[in-house]
């Protein structure tokens, strides 16, 4: 959870905000109406903000001093000023500012919200910036720490490749194109042999007018140019845009492959990601785990307690699994409250091991609704080894939960 601090003397602007901050449930806004206020909350909370909602004007403060207060504490923060004086606006953004929104209409709450979100994403998203002079690589790597973005450097294109195979979570990359070793254009090149452009963004800068040069670029498959000499304010205004259109593309790709109630993945991504999975374990060898699990007497939740409640029950399935499972296995909402999980290089012995303690995790917990407490379990059917084809071990993986279903509920059966 990211805790944001909130201030505005305006019941009706808190209002909408509190409104807004609600669609996220990863912040945890808390909100001040003065200077002094503001004042309490980050000693109560020991300066633990991660970014900041600042009005300019406050009835104790009103020539901006609560910005101040922001950077003494070290929290970035987004502006939402009802007026829009260019020269306060310079002054505003030279201190540790992620933006600057006037605040004119409904819609500019929505947008003020969203760059808080965006300063938030900052603090686990990875920047490369590559350029052979050390001092724009300095000039560009501060201004995207005082965003809090987390910055890598390189002075090549050679070396900012085995970073980029290092780090594998590299967002974006920004390029100078005269460099030794391997140039902008060919690092460019590379990237986009293994990266698209909504996987990782590419900005190029150069002090270069020719028209040919920036060409090559795009067609090499950059998002973004930026002549030199830039500003600070440029670099952050264009790094935020590419970032945004990143998630925008992550966003469309979950739609496509996610579970919208759960976020859990669906059945379509699982037989395409699985096929392979389950394609190289044949080739090496290695034993896999098809499970399937499926919440007991779920019908009667919903008879007993209505749909809503049942969905909260479905949506606690993907929470526990993912708490007990390892990044690398793959799990899906196979429909209704039926989850299928495939694990590969793992032995039958921790198959079992794994997916009792699964079982124990939903028999003890306990799920509260306002005054409503509710718990469930669930009976898990399990295929193990090494079948003709992954549609094979899910169906007996399908019968092994019939079975445990059969034999009274909550409780593992594997078949292998």
């Amino acid at each position: 959870m990211r805790k944001v601090l909130v201030v505005d003397d305006s019941p009706t602007v808190l209002s909408l905000l509190k409104k807004e901050f609600q669609k996220y449930d990863f912040i945890q806004p808390f909100f001040a109406t003065t200077y002094k206020e503001s004042m309490r909350l980050i000693r109560e909370n020991q300066s633990d903000f991660h970014a900041a909602l600042l009005d300019l004007s406050l009835p104790d403060a009103q020539n901006g001093e609560i910005v101040k207060l922001a950077n003494s504490h070290h929290i970035p923060a987004v502006i939402l000023s009802a007026t829009m004086d260019e020269k306060l606006k310079d002054t505003i953004l030279q201190k540790d500012v992620v933006d600057f929104v006037l605040k004119d209409d409904p819609s500019s709450i929505e947008f003020a919200v969203k760059s808080i979100r965006r300063a938030l994403k900052n603090y686990d998203t990875n920047i490369l910036v590559v350029d052979d002079s050390q001092t724009y690589r300095k000039v560009i790597s501060n201004a995207l720490k005082g965003i809090h973005l987390n910055v890598f450097e390189a002075e090549n294109g050679e070396e900012a490749l085995k970073i980029i195979q290092e780090k594998e979570n590299i967002s974006l990359v920004i390029t100078d194109y005269e460099m030794p070793i391997l140039d902008g254009l060919q690092l460019t090149f590379k990237i986009r042999e293994t990266y698209n452009k909504d996987q990782m963004a590419i900005i190029a800068i150069s002090s270069i007018d020719n028209k040919d040069i920036i060409s090559k670029f795009l067609r090499f498959g950059i998002n973004d140019f930026i002549h030199k000499p830039f500003s600070n304010d440029e670099i952050i205004t264009r790094i935020n845009s590419n970032l945004e259109l990143l998630d925008l593309f992550a966003t469309v790709r979950d739609m496509a492959n996610k579970d919208f109630l759960t976020g859990a993945y669906n059945r379509r991504f699982f037989f395409n990601s699985g096929e392979q999975i389950f394609a190289k374990s044949r080739r090496k060898k290695k034993m896999v785990a098809v499970a399937m699990i499926d919440i007991d007497k779920f019908k009667n939740i919903n008879d007993s307690y209505g749909h809503d409640v049942g969905d909260v029950a479905i949506k606690q399935i993907k929470k526990i699994l993912d708490r007990q499972l390892r990044s690398s296995d793959l799990m899906a909402r196979f429909g209704g409250e039926e989850f299928c999980i495939l694990l590969e290089d793992i032995t039958i012995k921790n198959t079992q091991i794994l997916f009792e303690k699964i079982r124990h995790a939903f028999e003890k917990n306990i799920i509260t609704i306002n005054k409503l407490q509710l718990s469930y379990t669930v009976s898990i059917g399990i295929s193990y080894g090494l079948l003709s084809s992954l549609e094979e071990m899910i169906k007996v993986s399908d019968e092994a939960l019939y079975v445990a279903k059969e034999s009274g509920r909550n409780q593992v059966v594997i078949k292998s």
